[in-house]
C-alpha cells in the first residue's frame, strides 16, 4: 500500500517526486506530502487528498534532495497533520514510511514520558523522534539503532537536514527499491515510479538498510554487515504505465489479455511430448512425481485463481489439491506436509499475508514456489523458484490480466504434473491445443463488449446480486462477485449452486439478479435446474455460458467460445470482468482506484 519516492541529484527534486507519486496513485491512498531540503531547512507540504491537490500547493523549488509519500490511513484519520512526511520536534529529521509499527503505542508513551509532544496520531511520527534522539556518528547508525526497538513492518526513507547529501532507507516487510541514474539516485516503493528515469535497480531485502547519495549507495544489515547488492535491469518502460488511449487502466489491461496469455505460453508448451516446460520450478521429473498434494495460497483474486488451479491439478494430475486464503494459513498452526507442493500466489509479489505464509512454510520445511508478476519481489526472492506470470505491469486495483495469467500458468503446472503421471499423450496434446487457442478465444469474448455493457446498464441499479456456479464454475462465481463488489460497490455474494436451496434461495426475488456460470460440461443439466429454481422465484438471471441454453430460460445470455472443458474457467471469467467494469462505469465509480482499497496490500 501507499507510495514512497525519494530523489538525490542535480535537478530540482520536486517535479521528480510529484511525477513518481502520480505513477504510484494506483496503490491506493488518502493523503500526500513532500519534504525537500532547502537552504539548510526541511520544507514540508502536505494535504489530505489527491496528488494533484498537493501539486497545486507546491511552487517552483531549486532543492535537489527530497522525499515524498502517498498515505493509506492506518493510525489516525486522513488529514493534513497525519499525512507524511513526519518530522521530529527540532525539524531535523523527516521520515516517510509504509507498513505498521506494532509497538507504536508503547513507543509513543515512552517518548511522551521523555517530554516529546506529538503533532499527529500516526505510528510513523514515533520513528522520526526515535531517530532524532539517537546518539550516533552517522544517520545510518541512528536509523539502525532506532529500528532495533521497533516491532512491525516498514519501508522507510529518512532525510536529515544535518546531512544534506544522503538519504537512509530501510526495509522490513514493505518493498523498497533503489534506482541508479547518472549522477543521481532514485528511491521508490515500486519500480513504476522509477522506469521513466532508469531501468537499473536494486531491491532491498527484509532487515536491510541503504545509505544513498547522488553518486551511489551502500547496503548493510541491521547488524551493520555489508551486503554488497548488485543492480539488476528491469525489462519495463515508462510506456508500460501509460493509458495508451484507453479511458482507464482496467479497460487497457482487459484488452491486453490475449497478448498477455500468449506471452505466458511462449516457449512453455512442448508439442512433441504434449507437456509444459516450467524451468523456473527447479523440479525434475522425479521431484514432480514425488509431489503427493498441491496447495495454493493467495488473497482475494489470487486465492480464487488458486481454487481454479486446484481444480485443474485434480482433473489433469489426479492428485489432491486445494486452495486456502494465505491470510488464514499461518494463524491456524498449519500441518505442513513434506510431500506437498505449496504455491504462493501474488500479482505484486509483496502481499504481506502471502509472504508471511511463505515464511511459515519455510520455517517448517515445506516446499513452496511462487507465482508472481514482479521480478525481484519479496515472495519471488523468498521462494527462490516458481512461475513468473508474464502479464506485464498491472496498474488497476482490480486484477484482470494477472488473474488470467495465473490460471493459465496453473493449467500448465497441472499439465506438467499430469504428464509425469498418468495423463496420456493424446490428452496432454488436447490441453496444449486448448491453451494455444486461448488468446483467440479471449479476443472473441472482448469483442462482445458492447452487448455486455448493455446488460450491465440494465442491472446496474440492483442493490444485491448472486453469483452461482458448480465445481469448475464455483471459483469463477467467487471471482465475479469479488470484481463487482470492489469496483462498483454493489453487494454481491457467490454461492455454490447446489447450496442455493439450503438457505440463500430465501433472498431471491425480482430485485435480486443472479449471474449463473453454465459451462457445457457434464453438470449442464444441474446448472439449468439452478436457473429454473431462480426463475421460479421471480429472480432475473444472467447466464455466462458456452452451451446452448433453452430459448428464454435466462433473461440475458453472455456467450463465450467453447474450448477444452478443463480450461472453461479461464474463459468464463473474462465476461465477468467486463460486467463488473460496465456496472461500475454506469454508476460513475472511480474504476482504477476503488474506495478503501489498494493494489498491493502490505499491511495486515
Amino acid at each position: 500500500m501507499c507510495g514512497i519516492v525519494g530523489y538525490l541529484g542535480a535537478r530540482p527534486a520536486t517535479p521528480v517526486l510529484v511525477e513518481g507519486l502520480l505513477r504510484l496513485e494506483y496503490r491506493g491512498y488518502d493523503s500526500a506530502g513532500v519534504a525537500v531540503l532547502r537552504a539548510g531547512k526541511i520544507a514540508v507540504t502536505k494535504t489530505a487528498g489527491r496528488v494533484r491537490d498537493l501539486r497545486d500547493k507546491l511552487t517552483d523549488d531549486p532543492a535537489t534532495v527530497g522525499i515524498a509519500h502517498t498515505r493509506w490511513a492506518t493510525h489516525g484519520e486522513p488529514s493534513d497533520r497525519n499525512a507524511h512526511p513526519h518530522l521530529d520536534a527540532d525539524l531535523r529529521i523527516a521520515v516517510v514510511h509504509n507498513g505498521i509499527i506494532e509497538n507504536a503505542e508503547q513507543l509513543r508513551a515512552q517518548l511522551t514520558a521523555e517530554g516529546v509532544e506529538f503533532a499527529s496520531e500516526t505510528d510513523t511520527e514515533a520513528l522520526a523522534h526515535l531517530i532524532a534522539r539517537q546518539d550516533a556518528a552517522t544517520l545510518e547508525d541512528a536509523v539502525r539503532a532506532a529500528l532495533r526497538g521497533v516491532e512491525g513492518t516498514y519501508g522507510l526513507v529518512v532525510l536529515d537536514r544535518a546531512r544534506p547529501g544522503e538519504l537512509v532507507v530501510a526495509r522490513n516487510g514493505s518493498p523498497i527499491v533503489l534506482g541508479i541514474g547518472d549522477g543521481e539516485m532514485f528511491i521508490a516503493s515500486d519500480v513504476a515510479a522509477l522506469v521513466h528515469h532508469t531501468q537499473q535497480v536494486v531491491f532491498l531485502d527484509d532487515g536491510e538498510l541503504a545509505t544513498v547519495t547522488a553518486a551511489g549507495f551502500r547496503t548493510s544489515t541491521l547488524e551493520a554487515r555489508l551486503t554488497n547488492k548488485t543492480p539488476t535491469t528491469v525489462d519495463l518502460a515508462a510506456d508500460d504505465y501509460e493509458l495508451g488511449g484507453h479511458t482507464d487502466f482496467m479497460r487497457k489491461e482487459m484488452a491486453e489479455q490475449p497478448e498477455a496469455i500468449a506471452r505466458a505460453l511462449r516457449g512453455r508448451l512442448d508439442e512433441r511430448f504434449a507437456t509444459a516446460h516450467l524451468g523456473g520450478l527447479g523440479l525434475d521429473p522425479m521431484a514432480l512425481r514425488a509431489v503427493k498434494r498441491v496447495k495454493f495460497l493467495g488473497c482475494g483474486s489470487a486465492y480464487y485463481a488458486g481454487q481454479m488451479g486446484a481444480t485443474l491439478v485434480e482433473e489433469l494430475a489426479r492428485i489432491p489439491a486445494d486452495a486456502e486464503p494465505a491470510s488464514e494459513f499461518r494463524y491456524r498452526n498449519p500441518v505442513v506436509d513434506p510431500d506437498a507442493l505449496y504455491v504462493a500466489v501474488s500479482q505484486s509479489g509483496e502481499t504481506l499475508d502471502t509472504l508471511a505464509a511463505v515464511q511459515e512454510l519455510r520455517r517448517k520445511g515445506g516446499r513452496v514456489i511462487g507465482a508472481v508478476n514482479v521480478v525481484g519481489s519479496a515472495i519471488a526472492r523468498e521462494c527462490g523458484s516458481g512461475l513468473f506470470l508474464h502479464a506485464g505491469p498491472e496498474v488497476s486495483v482490480a486484477s484482470t490480466k494477472a488473474l488470467t495469467n495465473m490460471t493459465v500458468s496453473f493449467a500448465m503446472l497441472a499439465l506438467l504434473l499430469g504428464r509425469v503421471r498418468d495423463l496420456s499423450a493424446s490428452a496432454g496434446q488436447r490441453i496444449v491445443t486448448g491453451l494455444r487457442a486461448l488468446p483467440g478465444h479471449v479476443e472473441r469474448v472482448l469483442a462482445d463488449d458492447a452487448d455486455i455493457a448493455r446488460i450491465a446498464k440494465r442491472f446496474a441499479h440492483a442493490e444485491h446480486m448472486f453469483f452461482l456456479g458448480r465445481v469448475r464454475g464455483w471459483p469463477v462465481a467467487r471471482e465475479g462477485a469479488q470484481k463487482l463488489k470492489e469496483i462498483s460497490y454493489v453487494h454481491a455474494e457467490a454461492y455454490q449452486s447446489a447450496e442455493l436451496k439450503h438457505g440463500p434461495l430465501a433472498l431471491v426475488d425480482a430485485n435480486m439478479p443472479s449471474v449463473v456460470i453454465v459451462p457445457a460440461d457434464d453438470l449442464l443439466a444441474k446448472n439449468l435446474a439452478t436457473i429454473e429454481q431462480v426463475k421460479a422465484r421471480g429472480g432475473p438471471v444472467i447466464a455466462i455460458t458456452n452451451a446452448e441454453l433453452p430459448s428464454g430460460l435466462a433473461d440475458e445470455v453472455i456467450r463465450v467460445p467453447r474450448g477444452e472443458p478443463e480450461l472453461d474457467p479461464i474463459l468464463l471469467t473474462i465476461p465477468l470482468q467486463l460486467l463488473a467494469y460496465h456496472t461500475a462505469s454506469a454508476l460513475g465509480r472511480d474504476i482504477d482506484k476503488p474506495r478503501n482499497l489498494a493494489k498491493s496490500v502490505t499491511v495486515e
